[in-house]
């Protein structure tokens, strides 16, 4: 009886032993699972926090650039605010000198005109006397087959005030715009003589003097044309400046005057076309060359009647100076 409990103690024990060892690597086995499946779920998550914070750095720098255009963007709205704002305080400032200036030509404008008024009246006088000696010298010269010789020489009105409302040159000289000639004729039919340079030129002064431009245009171009070294070619030109800034020609009445002044630098008509010159120059809106041309003629003939009119025209389109 002993024996069979030893022996049944020995068998369940060596059951137990048996089913330890069957039930052991099972439990191993799951463990390492679990601990494999954690680790594999800390992985994700380090990764998925890597991303994240690679997703949060991009979009810091883009955010980072962005600020910056605003900066900038700011910064150069502000400086065109402030040239913008320096072009209308200039403007203004330009504004307030140009009306000053305006209000001074204008009162020029008014004196000329009261002065002008005041040489008409003389004019008209003048006008008829000069008709009358023209019509005798012109039936003297008709009746006469033989040459004439100059019978004198009759002061031209223009010679008080030229057509632009601008005070001309006064020396009555024979290159003086003062001086109308008397009529010569060459020898020969009378109804075949050419008409002489004197009444050519006669007849622009007269026509002139009435208010016909267009006439006179054509008549001191003719004496021009036929007597290009003629005693009165510088006033010739001189005349076709003037009649062209009258009517409103002021590039053309530029270009007249140049050519006295090129072309006769000895005639005392280069002052008073310099002066004219300049005042079409205004006219054309070009005060700085007008102003040039003004420095140049005092210059020039410091001391005359001319220089003295070109600084007080300075002085309206510079004031400054």
């Amino acid at each position: 009886m002993r024996a069979k409990t030893v022996v049944l103690f020995l068998a369940v024990l060596l059951l137990g032993a048996m089913g330890g060892a069957m039930l052991a690597p099972p439990a191993a086995d799951a463990v390492s699972r679990e601990i494999i499946q954690i680790q594999q779920t800390v992985n994700e998550i380090l990764q998925n926090q890597q991303d994240l914070r690679t997703d949060l750095d991009t979009k810091t720098a883009s955010m980072q650039t962005l600020v910056q255009q605003s900066l900038d963007a700011s910064n150069h709205l502000s400086q065109t605010m402030g040239a913008l704002q320096k072009t209308l305080q200039d403007a203004s400032a330009n504004n307030g000198a140009n009306n000053n200036s305006i209000a001074q030509q204008m009162q020029g404008v008014s004196d000329n005109m009261q002065d002008m008024q005041a040489r008409i009246q003389k004019l008209a006088q003048q006008m008829t006397d000069m008709q009358n000696t023209l019509q005798q010298i012109n039936a003297h010269v008709s009746s006469s087959p033989a040459p004439a010789p100059s019978t004198g020489a009759n002061p031209g009105a223009y010679g008080e005030q030229n057509p632009g409302g601008n005070p001309g040159p006064a020396p009555a000289t024979p290159d003086s715009p003062t001086q109308v000639p008397t009529a010569t004729q060459q020898p020969g039919p009378s109804s075949l003589q050419p008409i002489s340079g004197d009444t050519l030129y006669s007849n622009g002064v007269r026509d002139l003097n009435s208010g016909h431009y267009d006439l006179a245009h054509q008549e001191f171009r003719d004496y021009l044309k036929s007597f290009p070294d003629g005693p009165f070619a510088a006033n010739a030109q001189f005349y076709l400046g003037e009649i062209a800034y009258a009517q409103g020609h002021y590039e053309s009445a530029i270009s007249a005057y140049d050519k006295v002044i090129v072309n006769y630098p000895r005639s005392s008509n280069v002052a008073p076309s310099m002066l004219e010159k300049g005042r079409a120059l205004i006219q054309t809106h070009k005060t700085a060359s007008a102003a040039r041309e003004f420095r140049e003629l005092m210059r020039k003939f410091p001391g005359s009647d001319e220089a003295r009119k070109a600084q007080s025209a300075l002085n309206s389109i510079s004031p400054s100076r």
